[in-house]
């Protein structure tokens, strides 16, 4: 996400931090570079043209030539004003009576099946009783594929086949009424492109459920025309909301950027991948941190928290703290870390200063690391994972056999881990401080 936007804005930043003073001359190229940087994300021209404008008018002016240090003072500007463009977050409405219906709308392939499911499972874990509605009776896989999520997350799922829409729809809202939902999520027929059978689908529906979000479903790969979609919809149905699906694919991001700012409906969600834990609360000031390659520690913190497990965490504090670790205690790390999700996520949320020693490695190889490490500790037995020290010739071999790998492959594993082992031993002859710290 932001990949190519946040690495020649670095660039432009470490030059900035190099100048002790700045004259207006340095101002303006650096506001050259970044307009170029931001136009070739696929950021709207207009956007683009007003972002620099207030940059520049802050930039030039007293605010930054009694600072001291302009360079920084000026990325603290565009950091400002990156939020300022991101816009004000709009939490997703849940007053009213029950059940509160969120309608999904947008074209086809938009993403918006998957997207009821990503909502249904944020919104179970908030501690609503969640209902889906399958109200796309023109293409069976929507029906089949939310019936699936459904399953998967233990959620009824009613199913519009036969009749109009808006007219089945409503009886799966009084279903709602009655079983004691408080949110039903209505997932809604695509289309190719805007027509009017969308449009009266769509203004029935909401005419007879009376929705409290009707969010719009955009993919952020089709760049600007993103913007076009979103005016096609705002002009004929009362928006209140996007969501904007495959960011992660997006290495511009520039729809991001233009939609808030050009149409003026608030972004609600990002999809960050396929998965149905795959999608976050927009938030201006953690996406513009990202940008600007500051991370998302926040971010990082929330994964880490709901992937962890309390009670097995304090086990291996305990045992890390008395000087004790295994190939076994090892694993369980690893997996605890791979909870949080694609490793490529979870780097793209340090700060580029942090992530710089593996950034240049394709993100394929470190997991392919994590997965040779993780097979060949599953070939062993739970005897040699808790007594490494046995591991003799005849038995890497047959653990490399068994995990597909080659004896080097082994060796180097247990290089690996002595050297943590070693590491843990220091840490823990200087009183456990340093354990402490670190397992805290």
């Amino acid at each position: 996400m932001f990949e190519k936007l946040t690495e020649r804005l670095n660039q432009i930043f470490n030059e900035l931090r190099r100048r002790g003073k700045l004259s207006a001359a340095d101002v303006d190229t650096a506001m050259r570079e970044i307009r170029l940087a931001m136009l070739e994300a696929d950021v709207h021209y207009g956007v683009v043209k007003d972002f620099i404008s207030r940059v520049r008018d802050r930039a030039v002016g007293t605010e930054v030539s009694k600072a001291l240090n302009p360079g920084q003072h000026v990325i603290k500007i565009v950091h400002e004003e990156l939020i300022t463009m991101l816009g004000e977050p709009v939490p997703l409405n849940l007053n009213g009576p029950k059940p509160r219906v969120i309608l999904l709308t947008g074209l086809q392939g938009s993403g918006k099946t998957t997207v009821a499911g990503k909502l249904a499972r944020l919104l179970q874990g908030r501690g609503e009783r969640v209902m889906l509605v399958a109200g796309d009776p023109y293409r069976a896989a929507a029906i089949q594929q939310l019936q699936s999520i459904g399953k998967h997350l233990d959620l009824p799922v009613e199913t519009v086949i036969g009749g109009k829409p808006h007219e089945l729809i409503s009886q799966a809202y009084t279903k709602a009424q009655r079983g004691g939902y408080s949110v039903m999520i209505v997932d809604t027929a695509g289309r190719s492109q805007l027509d009017e059978l969308l449009m009266d689908e769509l203004h029935y529906i909401a005419k007879v459920i009376s929705p409290v979000e009707i969010l719009l479903v955009v993919d952020s790969m089709v760049g600007q025309e993103a913007l076009a979609i979103t005016e096609g919809f705002r002009n004929m149905v009362a928006l209140t909301g996007l969501i904007l699906t495959k960011m992660d694919g997006d290495a511009r991001g520039g729809a991001a950027l233009s939609i808030r700012a050009m149409s003026g409906v608030p972004i609600k969600f990002i999809g960050i991948g396929e998965k149905l834990d795959a999608i976050e609360v927009y938030d201006p000031r953690r996406l513009a941190s990202r940008i600007l390659g500051m991370g998302d520690i926040i971010g990082l913190l929330e994964r880490a928290e709901s992937s962890y497990d309390l009670q097995n965490s304090d086990k291996q504090t305990h045992r890390l703290c008395n000087g004790q670790f295994t190939l076994e205690d090892w694993i369980t790390q690893m997996r605890q870390m791979r909870k949080m999700g694609p490793i490529g996520q979870i780097m793209d949320m340090l700060p580029v200063q942090l992530g710089q020693v593996t950034r240049n490695i394709p993100r394929q190889e470190i997991e392919q690391q994590f997965k040779t490490v993780e097979a060949i500790i599953n070939s062993m037995t739970i005897h040699e994972r808790r007594n490494p020290d046995i591991l003799n010739a005849n038995r890497r071999r047959r653990i490399a056999s068994g995990s597909g790998k080659e004896v080097q492959d082994v060796n180097r594993l247990m290089k690996q881990f002595r050297e943590m082992q070693r590491i843990l031993k220091s840490l823990k002859r200087n009183s456990g401080r340093g354990l402490e710290r670190l397992t805290g």
